[in-house]
């Protein structure tokens, strides 16, 4: 009865212990595998996430590394290949300036010449250029030269035509151009036909205004490998010069000379005073390498520089200090030749004697061959190297 009365109630609404049970245990099974699908579902996000992730890093890095590296090889062997046509032009471009330069200079000093000169653009080749440096009261200086070592007349010529050689004095004007100096200077051209006229107002202390002048106005009138520049006391053996010059004159910039540097002369009132010594540092400092002046030469680069920039190079008081100062900064040759400054006898004499003939011989003591109107014919017998030398010589 009892029995009956508790079925029926579970009839009437409510739920059999049997029914409760087996709604446990579906619902742990289902739970057990939902969770099992959520830890697959997550693990496989993972995996695809990494998937992902290393598909994307081999899209970024192996292609785009290989195509660069080959733009950048085909970008780089394009840029050289640039660059060495750039370099070739920048050469041709070089030369053609280069020589429109010297076109340029020898324009310039033509102009700048009294006579004006022959036409720049058709210079004759020569082998070098000797300006013998004098002034209006050396007359008798320049004879001596013309009785010794100097060619007069048709010989002067035939140097010119068969060895390359041009010798002129060179000398400006007065301060009254036309004046009785200047006159007297073109008698003696008439008859010897061996001046280079300079543009130029004479004066001691225009030394280095003059040598640049002269080195334009020679670059004007020739094309030479070599310019010198020689003062009117100093005795020149012609062919020795040629020779030392021709071992030098596949060189492009080269400063041939007896090298110094001597001290800067602060001392108001002493020869070769330096009145801008303080541009040098402190007092008691020595000039930088230059060649002493009596003579040295240029080759034909060198001498084209001076032309091209002779209004923005200084001059100092010393026409040698001057000229050397103008080389600095450059990439120049200084070239010390001891043959270009033997002394008058008896040391010419004895390296003569030795098979060493001097180039050039002078005094120290006087800068120059001391009495040299009274004194070059006896310095051209003892230490010249022969009136038939430089005919005999091959450069």
């Amino acid at each position: 009865m009892a029995a009956g009365r508790g079925a029926h109630r579970a009839g009437n609404g409510g739920f059999s212990t049997r029914w409760v049970s087996l709604f446990c245990i579906s619902s742990f099974c289902f739970g057990v595998v939902l969770n099992r699908f959520w830890v697959y579902s997550d693990s496989i996000t993972e995996d695809d996430r990494s998937l992902h992730e290393a598909r994307r890093y081999s899209r970024g890095i192996q292609p785009t590394v290989d195509c660069d590296d080959k733009a950048n090889s085909l970008q780089t062997g394009t840029i050289l290949n640039q660059v060495s046509q750039t370099h070739d032009v920048i050469k041709t471009l070089e030369k053609t300036v280069s020589s429109l330069e010297m076109q340029l200079a020898a324009t310039r000093a033509s102009i700048a010449s009294n006579d004006g000169g022959p036409n720049p653009l058709h210079r004759r080749k020569v082998f070098f250029v000797m300006g013998i440096i004098t002034a209006f009261s050396s007359r008798k200086r320049r004879d001596s030269i013309r009785d010794t070592w100097m060619p007069r007349g048709e010989g002067l010529k035939k140097l010119e035509r068969e060895k390359g050689i041009i010798l002129r004095f060179a000398i400006g004007h007065s301060a009254t151009p036309g004046g009785v100096l200047d006159r007297a200077i073109d008698a003696e051209n008439e008859q010897h036909h061996d001046f280079l006229r300079l543009n130029h107002v004479e004066g001691y202390h225009k030394l280095s205004s003059k040598t640049q002048i002269y080195f334009s106005t020679a670059v004007a009138m020739w094309d030479a490998d070599f310019y010198i520049k020689v003062d009117d006391d100093v005795h020149v053996n012609l062919g020795v010069i040629g020779s030392v010059l021709s071992r030098h004159r596949s060189k492009p910039r080269v400063y041939i000379g007896c090298m110094k540097s001597g001290p800067v002369l602060a001392q108001k009132g002493v020869k070769y005073h330096e009145p801008e010594f303080w541009k040098f540092g402190e007092e008691g400092n020595k000039y930088f390498r230059h060649a002493t002046g009596q003579i040295y030469a240029l080759s034909k680069d060198l001498a084209t520089y001076i032309s091209v920039n002779q209004h923005i190079l200084h001059r100092f008081a010393n026409e040698d200090v001057s000229l050397g100062s103008w080389f600095i900064g450059l990439d120049v040759e200084h070239i010390d030749d001891r043959s270009l400054c033997c002394g008058t006898p008896p040391d010419c004499d004895w390296k003569a004697q030795a098979g060493n003939i001097c180039a050039a011989s002078f005094d120290w003591s006087c800068s120059g061959i001391c009495k040299p109107t009274e004194r070059m014919k006896e310095v051209h017998q003892e230490c010249g190297e022969g009136n038939e030398a430089i005919w005999e010589t091959s450069f």
